[in-house]
């Protein structure tokens, strides 16, 4: 049967239908941005401190072999601090020669880089202090307990003792 139909108070015609209800098409699902690559929070000028305790070997060699890092001679598992507030930009052990590697990003100008050691306690993306632990020393891609560091300003290394305090 037909559907009734309804009347119009008082009138007596009938009243059109209802008008048809389209569903609105929900708007397109929208996929969050990606935040924005974090940047490290060192402001100003950076001060500088030792990572680690320990006598700088091996100098001459390392200027020879192309690198202004300097080797610091120490003992297995002692403390690798962060020389200077910044964001870890690596942790690991893919690049060759570097053994277990941190690096720093401080600002836009300045990396450290922390190499040999034997464990690492900072992920990529962690936020450190200056003076916080970041890597127990060791020998990893080195022939002795040693810690690798180095200072690179935009880019390029320099040589981390004229930016360390004197001992």
């Amino acid at each position: 049967p037909p559907p009734p139909t309804r009347t119009a108070i008082g009138s007596g015609e009938p009243s059109p239908p209802p008008p048809e209800r389209r569903a609105e098409p929900a708007p397109p699902a929208q996929t969050p941005a990606p935040p924005p690559p974090r940047q490290p929070t060192a402001t100003g000028p950076l001060t500088w401190q030792w990572p680690t305790e320990g006598r700088v070997i091996n100098l001459s060699e390392s200027q020879r072999a192309g690198k202004k890092g300097i080797h610091i001679a120490g003992e297995r598992g002692q403390p690798v601090r962060a020389a200077a507030p910044g964001l870890v930009v690596y942790s690991g052990g893919g690049l060759i020669g570097f053994g277990q590697l941190v690096i720093i990003k401080h600002n836009e100008t300045y990396l450290s880089a922390y190499g040999h050691n034997e464990r690492i306690l900072v992920s990529e993306g962690d936020e450190v202090r200056a003076g916080q632990n970041i890597a127990q020393m060791g020998s990893s891609g080195a022939d002795r307990v040693m810690l690798y560091f180095e200072i690179r300003r935009d880019g390029n290394p320099v040589a981390p003792l004229s930016y360390l305090p004197r001992r």
